[in-house]
């Protein structure tokens, strides 16, 4: 599961496939998640700039 998470599969998709609520998926997977802060911030500037 991490690795679809970190891939940027959608966390609804992912929780979907496991068998998973995305709130137990996001618990347990959420410290596996790595490099989207940076995706993140971008995605927040250009909304804001729009």
């Amino acid at each position: 599961m991490s690795l679809w998470l970190n891939a940027g599969v959608p966390a609804p998709d992912v929780a979907e496939r496991a068998g998973h609520g995305v709130d137990v998926l996001l618990r347990v997977y959420a410290k596996c998640l790595d490099g989207h802060q940076e995706i993140a911030n971008k995605r927040i500037e250009d909304a804001l700039a729009a």
